[in-house]
């Protein structure tokens, strides 16, 4: 009997969320062997009088909690220890210019670089044209970004920005002509749009199959998703996207000066 075998039966005789988090914590069974590990789980736990809904219950948490990980039509293996880097979001992050992505992955000594693919004339959903003031219907042009660090996928993102603001300026499309990847604020300030407020609401979530596809991830993988949204100095928004943050990867902070006291 191999080790991840051996293991499964011993997780399977205890029963209790302590043996099920051992091994994986001990690190005792190599990536190979994970699957021999969960499998004695499930048909162990039957056996013991375990109800198989707990058993499952107990896989999902593992795999929550990053010490298990699921392959899409292989199984479930004990996962790879993985780096989390911080993604610090903050109220000063776009005085900095050009774009917010790149210079948050140089503070961390990484190569910030993108995909992009943008579609003039989009329809604007009810929720979007909700967020950006506008009439559902309205046209927009939606981006989509595939945000890469040092070459492996780091966040996604969709883009909407209304054509009553953009149509008919060299910014229209933001990942070509003179301004080209340089951010929303810098972009918008280039034809007299002063960006002077952004909104951000972050939401724990599961991953959808395409949003697994492009991460690296499994279906159903924990990640963060951000409802972004730029303003001008009327209140007017000019820009909201969502963004999609791989949990097992990123931790999001959010970090915020305090103001000075004002003189007596």
């Amino acid at each position: 009997m191999g080790e991840g075998a051996a293991a499964g039966a011993e997780i399977g005789q205890d029963g209790g969320d302590d043996a099920l988090g051992e091994p994986a914590h001990r690190g005792a069974s190599p990536i190979g062997a994970g699957h021999g590990l969960v499998q004695g789980l499930q048909s162990r736990s039957y056996g013991a009088g375990v109800i198989g809904e707990a058993a499952d219950a107990d896989l999902e948490r593992l795999i929550v909690e990053g010490l298990l990980e699921g392959r899409t039509g292989s199984g479930t293996y004990v996962a790879q220890p993985r780096e989390r880097r911080r993604m610090v979001r903050s109220r000063h992050r776009e005085r900095r210019g050009g774009s917010p992505f790149r210079a948050d992955m140089y503070e961390i000594s990484r190569s910030g670089t993108w995909e992009a693919a943008s579609e003039v004339r989009t329809p604007a959903p009810e929720n979007i044209a909700r967020r950006l003031g506008i009439e559902s219907g309205d046209p927009t042009v939606r981006t989509s970004y595939e945000f890469l660090a040092d070459g492996k996928p780091a966040q996604l993102s969709t883009s909407w920005e209304p054509m009553a603001v953009t149509g008919g300026t060299p910014i229209l499309l933001p990942e070509m002509g003179p301004l080209a990847g340089k951010g929303v604020v810098e972009r918008m300030r280039s034809i007299g749009v002063d960006v002077e407020a952004w909104v951000e609401i972050p939401r724990p979530a599961r991953a959808t199959q395409e949003q697994a596809s492009l991460l690296g991830l499994s279906v159903g993988d924990l990640v963060l998703s951000i409802e972004r949204t730029y303003c001008d100095g009327d209140g007017r928004p000019v820009e909201t996207a969502d963004i999609i943050v791989p949990d097992r990867s990123w931790e999001v902070a959010y970090e915020s000066a305090v103001d000075p006291p004002e003189p007596d």
